[in-house]
């Protein structure tokens, strides 16, 4: 492969053309962003999706880097003077990294090893001389070479048997093949820890576990890898494991890549150094090599499903722009009031101790009622935290009292990430006299505002919505889940006016030091009143405003485009619309039966495609549409706050907190989410329970188990009631084993004088 296949190979991957491809990497070469591509450029690319440029630019990523290294192991072959026809072919039809280091290993410099020690010896003549003669005793060939350091002959036929050894180790055909096998035929094992029983407990379905290796999903094999690294659980990759001694298909492979298919004295020493040279050494680098894969694969899934969790949470319907009490609870250190007016500004904050030890439950409600009144507050928002129910019942009890028919709504929220964000320099710099703990407040009810806004404040990880987050590449999953805030940012469309300097940092082209110079323009300045004025901050330039400009609203500006997600460079196909409805420009933005009349077709012209003119008259039909849903809330069960409430049978409404590939995690007010596994999402079979569920969503559940010891309930949403848990398949359960079909193609099964001349050039140097 060269680099000029890379884009007929992504565009196989991405299900596009290779132009397709070719136009969008000129285009990411040249500093455009994938949000801007994906909006803007779709004539160019042939109208690729946000989600296959992602994928585009990881693969890109991926095989330049293979080339790369492709160009580094072909110029050190060729300084050995080892450089052949056929492994120049051999080096570039390699499609995959580990692919490429298999070909390299036996030209890769290396410390010095028994096999080179025996070579030193003279000891590659033996070997030579058992390949030539198989019917000759080995024992009898290797008294002719004896020396210093082999002085017998069980040492000279060790050293023989290393040289035989690190030969199939390099051989990057067999390897190839021992790998493909171990991934079809191999098992994963996993096994307790003498004495590590009770430390190791929550790790107890993989105290004696066994799967199919081809079928481990993702989450089991991050979960046995964290029992590993506990050192609760042992690793295995067991292979053949009923096979008698010599006879398994990997030992025959590596028997007949010597070409040990005789039956004299000399095919019976190979077959028996290549069984010992595949138990000893190549099972062992392999299991390492496949378990890393393994890993390596379970990591991607659990990035994306984080991502694609971070994804649905940033887009959840926003309350809205209505003054909002955030409520953090607490028991002894009290409950934290802050109330934020419809721009999010803080107006007022406050603490209460309703709980123990203070016990002060009229006097909070005073404080809160008061509050409520002062400020016109009309959502309330409460951390589902510690003190979470006793907080919302508190709150219930207040607003039953209150007069008038218009009272505040409360609404549970998550707190994930509020304590971080508060603890941040950023909240520090923006709250700099306020408490640490009241920061957090302003967070709960910020976020239910505008739950994008205040979400990109704090680190994506610290959020909540992944599984084994902390045992991934932290590099890959930042990288991920920024890529998901971007697109979501982006998405959605920015405050210019408004927006904070972490949100504006995530506008495409504008990033931390721009986002920070726009809020200083602006603080210094006033608001903007185009888009145009952009190009008056200190250091944006044309570039960054192409990049940035089609995601920056302004409401209510000289521009009317300007509050739409047309682009400016666009402004003149969007006139040429609006003169040809006759209208006044800011009468039309809205008007979608003046709209429907126009034949988009028109208006092409050789700057701007089709694509982008269906685009702006959409756009014009409801400019600045927010892609989000309407808000919407759980309401929880009165009377059901601890997990001992729980009764199977109870029906109770919650809200999605988490997607798994195993099920849905929803919060039902409890203080633990309970898992409605796969099975019981639905009535019909459910591969992807992303299909059926996002975080966010508010769904109606029905309890099957409680296990309060261990803190696990187990919900349905089958109609039906749900199957009881027990009678479940085991949510870590194997899937039925699927026979291997018969042994490897491991090339010949004897050896002429022909295959062990072959044989001689392959393990001689």
């Amino acid at each position: 492969m060269s680099l000029t296949q890379i884009p007929r190979l992504i565009a196989t991957e991405i299900g596009a053309t290779p132009a397709q491809v070719t136009s969008a990497v000129e285009l990411l070469d040249g500093g455009a962003t994938v949000p801007f591509i994906a909006r803007y450029r779709k004539e160019v690319t042939g109208g690729l999706d946000d989600t296959q440029l992602r994928k585009l630019e990881e693969r890109l990523g991926y095989l330049r880097e293979l080339e790369t290294r492709r160009g580094a192991i072909v110029g050190s072959i060729t300084e050995q003077g080892k450089m052949t026809d056929a492994l120049a072919k051999s080096i570039a039809g390699a499609v995959t990294k580990a692919e490429l280091e298999d070909i390299y290993l036996p030209y890769k410099p290396k410390r010095r090893t028994k096999a080179m020690i025996a070579r030193e010896a003279g000891l590659q003549g033996l070997v030579d001389a058992i390949l030539a003669d198989r019917g000759a005793d080995p024992v009898a060939l290797a008294g002719g070479f004896l020396s210093e350091g082999f002085a017998d002959t069980k040492a000279a036929l060790e050293g023989a048997r290393d040289i035989l050894a690190e030969g199939l180790s390099e051989d990057a055909s067999l390897l190839g093949r021992l790998r493909d096998h171990m991934r079809k035929a191999g098992k994963l094992a996993a096994r307790v820890v003498a004495g590590k029983e009770a430390a190791g407990a929550k790790f107890s379905d993989y105290f004696a576990h066994s799967e199919e290796f081809s079928r481990v999903p993702s989450h089991r094999a991050l979960a046995m890898f964290r029992g590993r690294n506990e050192d609760a659980l042992t690793l295995d990759l067991e292979i053949d494991a009923e096979a008698p001694r010599g006879e398994s298909p990997a030992e025959r492979a590596c028997g007949a890549a010597v070409g040990a298919g005789g039956q004299g004295a000399g095919d019976k020493w190979l077959r028996e150094a290549a069984a010992w040279a595949w138990r000893v050494k190549l099972k062992t680098s392999l299991t390492l090599d496949l378990m890393a894969e393994l890993r390596e694969g379970a990591e991607a899934e659990a990035i994306r499903v984080f991502a694609r969790n971070l994804k649905d949470l940033l887009l959840a319907a926003p309350a809205g722009g209505k003054a909002t009490m955030g409520l953090d609870p607490g028991i002894r250190t009290g409950v934290k009031v802050a109330v934020v007016d419809a721009t999010g500004k803080l107006v007022a904050t406050d603490t209460v101790y309703p709980f123990q030890p203070k016990n002060d439950l009229k006097g909070a409600q005073v404080a809160i009622a008061r509050l409520i009144g002062s400020h016109g507050v009309k959502l309330i928002a409460i951390g589902n935290g510690t003190a979470s129910r006793e907080t919302e019942k508190l709150v219930a009890d207040l607003l039953a009292l209150l007069p008038g028919p218009e009272k505040p709504v409360k609404v549970v929220v998550s707190e994930a990430g509020a304590s971080v964000y508060s603890a941040s320099e950023l909240a520090a710099r923006e709250f700099p006299g306020l408490d640490v703990s009241l920061r957090g407040a302003v967070s709960i009810a910020r976020r239910l505002q505008d739950p994008l806004a205040e979400l990109v404040k704090i680190e994506p990880k610290a959020i909540g919505v992944g599984q084994y987050q902390h045992d991934v590449d932290q590099h890959r999953l930042a990288k991920s889940l920024d890529a998901v805030v971007e697109d979501a940012v982006n998405g959605v469309g920015v405050d210019l006016n408004t927006a904070s300097a972490p949100l504006l940092a995530r506008v495409s082209g504008v990033g931390p030091g721009l986002a920070e110079a726009i809020v200083a323009h602006r603080d210094q300045n006033g608001p903007f009143g185009t888009r145009k004025d952009l190009l008056k901050v200190a250091r944006l330039g044309p570039k960054a405003f192409e990049q940035a400009a089609g995601f920056l609203r302004i409401s209510g500006g000289k521009e009317p485009l300007d509050a739409s997600s047309v682009h400016p460079e666009a402004y003149d196909v969007a006139r040429k619309i609006v003169a040809a409805c006759g209208r006044d420009i800011r009468a039309l933005m809205g008007d979608g039966a003046a709209l429907k009349n126009l034949n988009p077709a028109s208006f092409v012209d050789d700057r701007f495609g089709l694509p982008t003119v269906k685009d702006i008259l959409a756009e014009l039909e409801k400019p600045g549409r927010d892609p989000r849903p309407s808000f919407k809330t759980a309401t929880f069960t009165e009377g059901v706050e601890e997990i001992t409430d729980l009764k199977p049978g109870m029906v109770l409404e919650g809200t999605v907190t988490n997607v798994a590939a195993f099920g849905a995690f929803v919060d039902i007010g409890v203080h633990q989410d309970g898992l409605v596994h796969v099975s019981q999402l639905s009535d019909s079979f459910v591969k992807d329970p992303h299909a059926v569920v996002k975080a966010g969503d508010v769904v109606k559940v029905r309890v099957v188990e409680v296990d309060v010891p261990r803190k696990r309930i187990g919900l349905t949403m089958k109609s039906d009631g749900g199957a009881s848990a027990k009678d479940q398949a085991r949510e870590r359960g194997a899937a039925p084993s699927k026979p291997v079909r018969g042994p490897m193609q491991s090339g010949p099964q004897s050896g002429g004088n022909a295959f062990s001349d072959a044989l001689k050039g392959k393990f001689g140097r």
